[in-house]
């Protein structure tokens, strides 16, 4: 989809304090970042980015909810959520081919867009912030084996670890409650490896054990006790 830029909300210093990517950057690469960078909003259900298009840009979302998908058959196949804070599309970038991958938005989200072109220039001009790219890529490198270390764990360990990995990156705490978006079942199934007829199941039961709570009016899923489902993550 094309999205309308509108005018940046956010200050250059906001950049570091929102986007852990930006974390080390310097003052003058938030600056020339800041001057060239647009804000866009994108409704929930809508797609963000299409497979296969070229990376003219890097995106950052700083609200909102969305997934990264591949199409698969008829389908897509739900491969990552991402939340507040984090940056997609900049392996197109750097790779200078199409898209391997589309972005779909699940609630509302709000975007900051950098040209492709301006962020590869920027990316070598400030080692700090070229180093922090690499750690951060580790970082889902890291992520991506640890998944795949739960593939034999039982549906509830996964689903367990899905809830408080997503919790983790990208959870609101309200009065020291984390909360995440309500993610749909066929997305929480798909990522985290188990049966879409097994979620309600979990859910249910970490429900009645009054660990997690799904507001369906506000379309979040309260964790009420972190501590007890960050343990139950890490058994077996």
């Amino acid at each position: 989809m094309t999205l309308t830029a509108l005018p940046l909300p956010i200050t250059p210093e906001a950049f570091s304090e929102l986007f852990p990517l930006f974390k080390a950057a310097s003052p003058e690469t938030l600056s020339t970042l800041h001057q060239s960078a647009t804000f866009n909003e994108c409704p929930a259900g809508r797609t963000v980015l299409m497979e296969d298009s070229w990376g003219n840009a890097v995106y950052l979302i700083l609200s909102g909810w969305a997934k990264v998908r591949c199409q698969s058959g008829d389908g897509y196949v739900t491969l990552a959520i991402l939340g507040k804070g984090e940056y997609f599309g900049e392996m197109a970038v750097l790779n200078e081919s199409p898209r391997s991958t589309d972005v779909a938005a699940l609630s509302r989200v709000e975007l900051v867009s950098i040209p492709a072109q301006l962020f590869i220039q920027t990316l070598f001009k400030d080692p700090q912030l070229h180093h922090r790219m690499l750690q951060l890529m580790v970082q889902r490198l890291k992520h991506t084996q640890t998944r795949f270390q739960l593939r034999n764990k039982p549906p509830g360990v996964k689903m367990v670890y899905t809830l408080v990995d997503l919790a983790d990156a990208y959870g609101e705490n309200r009065n020291n409650i984390v909360e995440i978006f309500n993610i749909p079942v066929s997305d929480l199934a798909a990522i985290a490896d188990i049966k879409p007829t097994e979620v309600p199941k979990i859910l249910d039961k970490l429900s009645d054990r009054n660990w997690i709570k799904i507001d369906t009016h506000r379309n979040v899923i309260q964790l009420l006790d972190i501590k007890s489902l960050r343990h139950l993550s890490k058994l077996g």
